[in-house]
């Protein structure tokens, strides 16, 4: 499939389980690769919660409504438990309809057991979902969604 170049908001926890931390880097790496911008990508950084803590909270929805708003796609790594990412999916998958937005859910297989089933079993048309196994797997499906 190719594609123009997108703004694809990537959504990572901050403060849950960031086991999925390297695949989300390598995936971020990848998108770029195929000519994408990325937003939100200091929520790969180790000290992303110190970064934050220069913001009040209402600093950093604003800014976070106003990137949801404007990408193209979001892609969420929903491997560790985030009601953040659950808010920014709800957030993109409730207005898709009209802006012909898309998400895509991706996960850790072998953490399926502590997925939300909202996630795992998501079913919108605006919206793919992958179970991945490896690193590798991760990158082929970015590989078949979003190069140019």
């Amino acid at each position: 499939m190719l594609v123009s170049p997108m703004r694809i908001y990537l959504a990572c926890t901050v403060r849950g389980n960031r086991s999925a931390l390297a695949a989300a880097r390598a995936l971020a790496e990848r998108l770029e690769s195929h000519g994408h911008a990325i937003l939100a990508k200091h929520l790969l950084d180790d000290d992303v919660d110190t970064q934050e803590a220069s913001l009040n909270e209402r600093e950093v929805y604003d800014r976070d409504v106003r990137w949801l708003s404007s990408c193209d796609a979001l892609v969420a790594e929903a491997s560790g438990s985030s009601y953040g990412v659950g808010f920014e999916v709800g957030f993109v998958l409730g207005r898709a309809a009209r802006t012909g937005q898309r998400v895509y859910l991706l996960y850790q297989a072998e953490r399926r057991h502590a997925i939300s089933r909202l996630i795992s079993g998501a079913a919108d048309p605006h919206c793919t979902t992958l179970a991945y196994a490896d690193t590798g797997e991760l990158l082929a499906f970015a590989d078949e969604q979003f190069a140019r």
